[in-house]
């Protein structure tokens, strides 16, 4: 194990030969997604990918928390971490190039969750090949109740239709059990295990030559691509875009520029869940 190498966003670590450790690194934030730490993200994922030492890069959050989605306190906000082309709609679209940066990417990318994985978070999970969580990790999606549909939709093509509409509906957060039931994740473990497990499936993963590997990961994209989840998932930043011009979209935002933490418990205490409960 070599020792770590420590910036201040990302922690980078190699556990196993040929595993790389990439860990979100803002546990007071919650590992909330600003564009600082996309940039960052994005380099390090394209380095491993051209780096011959590095076979599978793991994604796990440092603190209680995978990540709680993106950062509304101003961390979206210019410079961007690539060029997405600008007009309405920008952000959406922006999101959905980036996850896409990840799923095109040669090598396995495993993302590692535990504790909350909301929002932005669980669209970062989602790009990522394959997904292990705590059993007590809490995954949904609460932008549903009063902003939009999510940026990346991906519930319908992970979950099929009738645990996405659930999801979409409610913006209720699954557990990790449930999440592996309705193929959001891979599997679910004991917190206390989940690191040793997934560095043991990212090991045996490793021992693959990338030169074959990456043609294992293609052949499985290429089948949902010729099913339409490319293009869907584009088109579906279109809806997002159109959501956010409504009344409810507009208020919830505008209470959430004065507080974010008071924008988001009006939110979600009626429900009494997330922050509220």
């Amino acid at each position: 194990m070599t020792a770590d190498i420590t910036d201040d966003l990302i922690l980078v670590d190699d556990p196993e030969p040929g595993v790389r450790r990439l860990t979100l690194n803002r546990p007071a934030k919650r590992n909330a997604l600003s564009n600082a730490l996309r940039a960052r993200l994005f380099a390090l994922l394209e380095a491993n990918d051209c780096d011959p030492d590095v076979s599978v890069t793991i994604i796990r959050g440092a603190g209680t928390c995978f990540s709680a989605g993106y950062d509304l306190a101003g961390g979206t906000a210019p410079p961007y971490p690539f060029h997405t082309a600008p007009g309405p709609g920008h952000w959406p679209r922006h999101v959905v190039e980036g996850a896409f940066r990840i799923w095109d990417l040669a090598k396995p990318v495993i993302a590692q969750v535990h504790g909350w994985c909301l929002a932005g978070g669980s669209e970062l999970a989602t790009a990522c090949d394959v997904v292990y969580v705590a059993e007590t990790a809490m995954i949904g999606y609460p932008p549903v109740r009063s902003m939009s549909p999510p940026d990346n939709q991906f519930h319908a093509w992970l979950c099929g239709l009738r645990p996405a509409m659930e999801l979409m509906l409610t913006g209720d957060a699954m557990d990790g059990r449930e999440a592996v039931r309705v193929g959001f994740a891979n599997r679910a473990f004991p917190e206390a295990e989940l690191d040793e497990e997934v560095v043991r499936i990212a090991a045996r993963m490793a021992r693959i030559p990338t030169e074959i590997q990456q043609m294992n990961k293609r052949s499985v994209h290429r089948a949902m691509e010729i099913m339409g989840l490319r293009a869907a998932i584009r088109a579906g930043t279109e809806i997002q875009a159109l959501a956010m011009t409504t009344a409810t979209s507009r208020e919830s935002f505008a209470a959430v520029r004065v507080s974010v933490t008071e924008g988001l418990d009006a939110r979600d205490a009626p429900f009494k869940d997330y922050r509220t409960k």
